[in-house]
């Protein structure tokens, strides 16, 4: 039984669930900015991409994560959201690189919940098994969903420092200019509940970058 923690807890877990340092490897992945600067994306439209991925697949995993989170809240099985996120995800690259992250975090699942469960040979996609972690830890839907959304930026932003030319503190402006749009994510998905409530906005190019980068001959990134 997960045992209950206070919201102390819970606001520490959300700081340490979106710490760059985070035992997940998540270092491996450039949220689809290699590919797309491989595929001839200027790196001027760097924040440009990052306002597009905010919108479709970001606002996807963050709408899965808060699914999934009221799915292991009421006790129903998260087989419904993973089908709806995978459907939601035409590639099987991208399908193959979220799991792959996913396996990282419910290693350290398996850690905080005393080893007890073999969660890192299941198959959970990045935003499920966030939200197994959130929930484990007490997070709330809302902060959750900016988790997502944090995450993302941050992936994008640490590895666009080691593909392009870059003052540190540009992606950090980045981030910030996002800020609005970040709450306008929260707040379209924070109360949804049902897979099918999950939206699907599509950006076909990025998903046809990534997909193309698994076959990349020189490549720093998973994806």
């Amino acid at each position: 039984m997960r045992r209950e923690l206070s919201t102390a807890t819970a606001d520490l877990g959300v700081l340490l669930l979106a710490d760059a340092r985070l035992p997940t490897g998540g270092h491996t992945q450039s949220g689809g900015l290699e590919p797309a600067l491989l595929a001839g994306l200027p790196e001027a439209d760097v924040p440009a991409y990052l306002r597009t991925r905010l919108r479709t697949a970001t606002t996807v995993d963050a709408a899965t994560a808060v699914v999934a989170l009221h799915a292991l809240r009421t006790g129903e099985p998260l087989e419904r959201v993973t089908d709806a996120w995978a459907a939601r995800t035409p590639s099987e690259v991208v399908r193959a690189a979220a799991i792959e992250v996913g396996r990282g975090y419910l290693r350290l699942l398996a850690r905080l919940d005393g080893g007890s469960q073999p969660r890192a040979t299941e198959h959970r996609p990045r935003p499920v098994a966030v939200a197994l972690l959130a929930h484990h830890l007490g997070i709330d839907p809302p902060a959750l969903a900016r988790l997502i959304c944090h995450d993302d930026l941050q992936t994008v932003g640490a590895a666009a420092l080691k593909l392009v030319p870059l003052d540190p503190a540009e992606p950090v402006t980045w981030t910030l200019q996002l800020a609005a749009e970040v709450d306008d994510v929260v707040r379209r998905v924070a109360e949804l509940t049902e897979p099918d409530d999950i939206p699907a906005p599509a950006a076909p190019a990025l998903e046809l970058w990534q997909h193309a980068h698994h076959h990349a001959p020189r490549r720093l990134f998973r994806a």
